[in-house]
Order: C-alpha cells, then structure tokens, then sequence
C-alpha cells in the first residue's frame, strides 16, 4: 500500500498503482510509466480509455480506466511498464566504462 492504494514495486521502484476513486476523481484506473510519446498518443487515441493522472503524469504516466480496455490490452500495459522500470534500474547498475 502507498498513498492509500495498491501500488506494485521492483527494486528499482514503482511500475504500476491500482487508483479507485482516489480523491474522488472518478477513476478507477491503474496509473503506469509510460515511454515519451505514448502518453499523448494514448490519449488522443482513445480519451475514454487513457488519461493523464494528477502527479505522476507530468513525469509521462498514464492512467488506464480497467473499464474500457481488455484484459489483454491491461496485461501488455502491465508487462511495459514493469520493463520500462526493471531497465531503467539496469542502466543505472551498470559500471562506467573505462577507457585505454
């Protein structure tokens, strides 16, 4: 739990947030990272499936509203975003290169 709400870790951090109502916004969504682009593409795509959440979004999250897409579709959006976070620890871990 963090912030009230299920919210899904790895080691390097957080990768999906269960959002129920939360301040009463109406959604009931999991919020997700996203790559740069995606964010904007989804919601122009389909509005009544993706948005941009309060606080995370501006780092490029996107709210999915369970309701409106498939369980395929939340699977795949799932297993992106916890590779996009599992990299991101990855590239940070590795060693600086040293040169001749």
């Amino acid at each position: 739990m963090s912030h009230g709400e299920p919210t899904f870790f790895v080691k390097q951090g957080v990768f999906a947030m269960f959002s129920n109502n939360h301040h009463h916004d109406g959604h009931v969504a999991v919020l997700l990272p996203a790559p740069p682009g995606l964010q904007e593409a989804l919601i122009d795509e389909a509005p009544q499936a993706y948005y941009r959440p309060p606080y995370v979004g501006g780092s490029g999250w996107i709210g999915v509203e369970l309701a409106q897409v498939t369980d395929e579709a939340l699977t795949a959006h799932i297993a992106h975003a916890w590779q996009i976070i599992t990299n991101k620890g990855k590239r940070r871990a590795r060693p600086a290169r040293r040169r001749p």
